[in-house]
């Protein structure tokens, strides 16, 4: 290595470690502010000059003369500070403008820039005259004799406390960069997809020794002997694929995790720089105010906490100037004179719920009412106005500040938490405060998803976010104020086409309509697609800076085959679809021709839906029944081509259902594909035992493989 490379290696080292001595910084200086005794306050002011010698000790390393010069001054000014006095307002004020001044520097200095005519230039006069006032005196012919010298003894400096020596045993911690992190995380990603696609192979492999295992009846002699070995051999092969199969997913799997869990911060290292930001708007606009953090340790991605850090500053800052009253007005409302903000974060199933409180005054409906009128907008109900805040340029403030009045804010959050896959509501109170909802993944790396066709194109569907599948017919669908809405148990919910959201061209209308009802808080829809395709994990990747803004897109799913299908946004299809017009989701006139009839029988809704959906769009007529007894009754009254079935259901399974087609002079050659969860090789030989054709495990749903298995036998 050169010196120009080591120089630049120890200035990216200093870059990374000055944001963690910054954020110490702003720590130390928050908590000396509220010290309630002298010995808390000298504990951290010693902290704080450690902070502050570390930082002046690696700037001389990399020839930052100015960031030296800076800290000693800062040095200089807090060892001025007697423990037996009250500190000096305009140290504290010092110390957050040297955290400032050294932000900007570290922003600049990571672009490469001089840091002449920076804030930390311009801050070093106002350390310099701190440290060493200049005391007026009046002018005196004679010099009057010096007073004698205190009797007291003046502070003991302060010392830093002797490091602690570790343990032999103990692990020295090793520093990473996050870009490393992020490095690994996707090589964990790309392995991940790699088992996907071997557990497909797996699948296709045991299809063929199932296909073999057909055939050999029709061979006779030599050819139905080494049928036999192939079929053992498959068989063999199979089951050690599947062996390595199962070593591989554990590997990968504990691969992912180890890498997941290095990436993980407690959320209260998110909340840090909140404080911070609360203290400064509570200071401007003269409110007292308390930042309080429920479920701090609680341990997400930093990606995560990363993308949620400036929707949470937000947040806080809107709480601050608009919400929390001031001290002389909450007086008046019987509450103490600190407002309080409540930041908490909680896990709900494999998402994260983050809220902001706060107990002041809670929205100004009115005023929000007067701003709907305003722009044309008939609101009724207090929930609906309330979620009016999300607007682009809707503000209640009646003066423009540098927090607020600008109409700016909220509707910045949700297209921010909306980027990473979330949604934010908001939950009033009147008189009694405001909480704010965000509800976002646990994980932004990895993702279960519905595949489904629109426009001709292929889309990635979060599966979290799917409510049903539905199979429409005309007469189930309502207009309803000019448009279409799907009668569900609880509410009307809107229909839109798929393609026609996304502005493509629309394949031609079917008789029945195959629809995907999303979820995201609280909205919901029903989006027609043309075909539901799978469920699959996937990678995700977020999408290149020429399309990062594209509309109701949120990434690019990276599929278990290597393809890639663009991973749609729940919340922005549903807000988009709410207000679509009617647009023709039928044909107008039926055109049916005769098709072969496939009887299915699943006791799960969704997968029932799910294969109807793909058995339709693949031109069958499908007879969907709930449990293999209804299958049965159905089968002898309409009759079919041939008879897809689910194992384990209600009043008759699915071996009892096969076992009695056999038994039937009329359908004993029906050919009866058994599609089940049940991987074991005693349940597979059960079902061929039975009189089965094939036997599909869905571990990993796959619609190319039923579909085949279904063209080779009819």
């Amino acid at each position: 290595m050169d010196r120009d490379q080591l120089a630049q290696a120890l200035m990216a080292t200093f870059l990374e470690e000055l944001e963690g001595h910054i954020a110490a910084l702003n720590r130390d200086l928050l908590a000396w502010e509220k010290a309630s005794s002298p010995a808390r306050a000298g504990e951290l002011i010693a902290s704080l000059l450690r902070t502050v010698h570390s930082v002046k000790g690696a700037s001389r390393a990399v020839s930052l003369t100015l960031v030296e010069m800076a800290c000693h001054g800062l040095e200089e000014v807090v060892s001025t500070v007697r423990r037996d006095q009250p500190t000096p307002p305009e140290v504290y004020e010092l110390g957050f403008a040297l955290a400032d001044a050294l932000d900007d520097a570290r922003q600049r200095l990571a672009l490469k820039q001089d840091l002449s005519g920076s804030p930390l230039e311009a801050l070093l006069p106002q350390l310099n005259a701190a440290a060493h006032p200049v005391t007026a005196r009046p002018p005196s012919k004679t010099p009057a004799p010096l007073p004698p010298p205190p009797a007291a003894a003046p502070p003991a400096p302060l010392e830093p406390p002797p490091p602690e020596v570790p343990a032999a045993a103990e692990a020295l911690p090793v520093r990473v960069s996050a870009q490393k992190l992020d490095a690994l995380l996707a090589r964990s990603g790309e392995l991940r997809v790699a088992s996907l696609r071997l557990e497909g192979r797996a699948e296709m492999l045991e299809a063929l020794r199932e296909e073999m295992t057909l055939l050999r009846p029709q061979l006779q002699g030599a050819a139905e002997a080494t049928a036999r070995r192939m079929e053992t051999r498959l068989a063999q092969l199979a089951r050690e694929l599947a062996g390595d199969r199962l070593a591989l997913n554990h590997a990968v799997g504990g691969l992912d995790e180890e890498v997941r869990r290095s990436r993980t911060l407690p959320f209260a290292e998110a909340c840090a720089g909140l404080e911070r930001a609360v203290r400064d708007v509570a200071r401007g606009a003269g409110k007292q105010v308390r930042l309080e953090v429920d479920g701090g340790t609680l341990e997400l991605d930093r990606s995560l906490l990363q993308g949620l850090r400036e929707p949470l500053l937000h947040l806080v800052r809107n709480a601050v100037a608009h919400g929390l009253e001031s001290p002389e007005e909450r007086r008046r409302a019987g509450k103490p004179e600190e407002g309080r903000v409540t930041l908490a974060a909680r896990l709900s199933g494999g998402r994260v719920q983050v809220s902001v409180e706060d107990d002041g005054r809670g929205l100004d409906l009115e005023a929000i009412r007067a701003q709907a009128r305003a722009r044309g907008w008939d609101v009724s109900d207090d929930t609906t106005a309330a979620r009016l805040i999300f607007q682009p340029g809707l503000s209640t403030a009646t003066q423009v500040t540098a927090v607020s009045g600008r109409g700016v804010g909220l509707d910045v959050v949700r297209s921010q938490v909306e980027s990473l896959r979330g949604s934010v509501d908001v939950v009033f109170r009147p008189a009694e405060g405001t909480r704010f909802v965000l509800d976002v993944p646990l994980t932004l790396s990895t993702l279960r998803v519905l595949l489904v066709s629109a426009g001709g194109q292929r889309f990635a569907l979060p599966a979290e976010s799917v409510e049903r599948l539905l199979r429409l017919a005309p007469g189930e669908v309502r207009e309803v104020e000019g448009r279409q809405m799907w009668p569900a148990e609880d509410a009307l919910v809107p229909i839109a086409s798929l393609a026609a959201v996304l502005g493509l061209t629309a394949g031609a209308p079917r008789p029945r309509l195959s629809a995907v009802v999303l979820t995201a808080g609280h909205l919901r829809a029903a989006l027609g697609v043309e075909e539901v395709l799978a469920e699959q994990e996937v990678l995700v990747r977020g999408l290149g800076p020429r399309v990062r803004r594209a509309r109701h897109v949120s990434g690019t799913a990276v599929l278990p085959d290597g393809r890639m299908a663009l991973l749609l946004h729940p919340a922005s299809l549903t807000r988009a679809a709410e207000g679509r017009p009617i647009a023709p989701l039928f044909p107008t006139l039926s055109l049916r021709k005769a098709r072969q009839r496939i009887l299915l029988a699943d006791d799960s809704p969704t997968t029932r839906a799910l294969e109807q959906s793909l058995l339709e769009a693949a031109g069958y007529e499908v007879v969907a029944c709930a449990d293999g007894a209804e299958a049965w009754e159905r089968l002898q009254l309409l009759g079919a081509d041939a008879l897809v079935s689910d194992v384990e259901m209600p009043r008759m399974d699915g071996f009892s259902l096969t076992e009695t087609v056999r038994t039937s002079p009329r359908f004993s050659r029906l050919p009866v594909v058994l599609v089940t969860a049940r991987d074991r090789p005693e349940d597979k030989a059960r079902g061929l035992e039975v009189g089965a054709s094939a036997y599909l495990v869905k571990s990993t749903f796959d619609q190319t493989h039923l579909l085949e298995t279904l063209r080779r036998l009819l």
